[in-house]
């Protein structure tokens, strides 16, 4: 039996991984590092996937009829890439590497956003190369260590989606990299009978936090979402790149 470390930080995960499926500016990239200070990354990145699973379902319904068909076609070519990429080259890619990579991309992006003031960009359709390429690393990271959020968002806050359509969007497409990141984590041995026991005793916990999620984001106002989601990535940025140098330092 796990000691109560394990479950402050299971339950806390739970409740960030609701949270974001809700359409909370991407609290949900902070899941897997709040829950290594008690256990494993892998292993925290291993027992949150069928917790995301769960609550990707609600949060599928509650925006059903919000979210943008070209961003999500695009992204589902472009995370499939980044998936298999992802799966083949697991054993052998340092993930604070990467991680330090995409904080550095996220952190320079948001700062940019955030000086510039322009946190609600004019809309405009969604180009394709640069989706392919930016949902490609989203595809790839969040297989590594679940943090597709921040190259994700470097592709679409630039597009002016509105909130509850950016929220919905988002939900969709990492919906949809959740359930193909499921085979390749059973074959890695990173989810297992273990660990959805475990996962199914946190699922009731996310499923609430949807809700609240979706709640919090139909009070917000635009502009205040859109401020709140470049912090929230910036923040999560900065600590990619702070456990990058913190492993390098380490070694």
């Amino acid at each position: 039996m796990q000691g109560w470390e394990f479950w402050v930080a299971g339950i806390l995960g739970a409740v960030l991984t609701g949270l974001g499926k809700g359409g909370m500016p991407v609290v949900g990239a902070l899941t897997v590092p709040l829950m290594s200070l008690a256990m494993p990354a892998p292993v925290a990145a291993g027992l949150m996937l069928p917790v995301y699973i769960v609550s990707d379902w609600f949060g599928l319904y509650a925006y059903r009829r919000e979210f943008d068909k070209r961003v999500v076609a695009i992204g589902m070519v472009g995370m499939t890439f980044g998936v298999v990429l992802g799966y083949f080259t697991f054993s052998f890619v340092p993930e604070e590497w990467i991680n330090g990579l995409i904080g550095v991309v996220g952190a320079v992006f948001a700062l940019n956003m955030l000086l510039r003031r322009a946190v609600v960009p004019t809309p405009r359709p969604a180009p394709v190369a640069p989706g392919l390429f930016w949902t490609a690393i989203a595809g790839f990271t969040s297989f590594i260590s679940h943090t597709g959020g921040p190259p994700y968002q470097v592709w679409t806050l630039p597009l002016g989606l509105k909130k509850a359509v950016f929220a919905g969007t988002s939900t969709i497409a990492f919906a949809y990299v959740n359930l193909l990141k499921l085979p390749f984590y059973w074959h890695l041995g990173q989810v297992n009978i273990g660990s959805l026991e475990t996962a199914a005793m946190l699922a009731p916990v996310a499923i609430c936090a949807v809700f609240a999620g979706v709640r919090i984001v139909k009070i917000l106002p635009e502009k205040l979402f859109f401020t709140l989601v470049t912090w929230t990535l910036l923040a999560i940025s900065l600590k990619l790149i702070w456990g990058a140098v913190a492993a390098s330092l380490a070694v």
